[in-house]
């Protein structure tokens, strides 16, 4: 009885020196040991090119209700080709967005369309709604192709006004194009200058447009 009391005291007055000898170690420890977080540096780019793919198999719908189907909803031009007015509508926003940004890399901006869903008459002239919008961006090197940055999944909404609200955005020139190539414009240069690129604001709509100016020529 006595040897296994013994026995016991041992295996505890060990483990108290390994519990020891552990946090003396860890307390001791160099801080160069320690891990750091590592953070991403901005990056440095400047607009070469671009290439903006609107795919025809997403489906256009011109059908005037609250809320209708399909992935191309777009009545802020007259009516025709979607396709080429809502490409038409990215290019302008990446020359604006990617002429603002000074880098030193070239690269070019490549944007494939996932959902284009702004408002119907409808909607824009009653209650308002969310210009919901989401693309697939990749940031190439204009020479070699590689990939610089990317391919990242952006959804990009933006608050779309109704009613009287829109009536008076209007009047001032704030209409659906313009308010939708402006904040493009600002979702393309985050990507083109922050280390984490565009992120959506809270709730993943963004409410206002601080304008970066008219369209230049790339």
């Amino acid at each position: 009885m006595k040897r296994v009391r013994l026995i016991a005291a041992m295996v505890l007055g060990m483990s108290a020196a390994a519990c020891s000898s552990v946090d003396t170690a860890s307390r001791n420890a160099p801080y160069e040991t320690v891990p750091a977080q590592a953070v991403a540096p901005a990056p440095s780019f400047q607009l070469a090119g671009m290439n903006v793919v609107v795919p025809t198999t997403l489906k256009v719908s011109e059908r005037n209700s609250y809320y209708p189907g399909g992935d191309i909803v777009w009545r802020g031009d007259a009516y025709g080709n979607r396709y080429e007015q809502v490409k038409s509508i990215f290019e302008d926003a990446v020359v604006l967005g990617g002429t603002q940004v000074q880098g030193e890399i070239p690269v070019n901006v490549n944007i494939e369309l996932k959902r284009f869903h702004a408002l119907t008459e409808k909607t824009r002239y009653s209650v308002g709604g969310v210009h919901a919008i989401e693309f697939v961006m990749i940031i190439t090197d204009p020479v070699t192709g590689a990939v610089l940055r990317g391919p990242k999944e952006i959804k990009a909404s933006l608050v779309g006004y109704g009613g009287e609200k829109a009536l008076q955005a209007e009047a001032r020139g704030l209409t659906q194009k313009y308010r939708i190539t402006q904040h493009l414009a600002r979702v393309v240069m985050d990507e083109m200058t922050k280390p984490q690129g565009f992120v959506a604001p809270k709730g993943g709509v963004t409410a206002q447009v601080v304008p970066l100016g008219p369209v230049k020529p790339l």
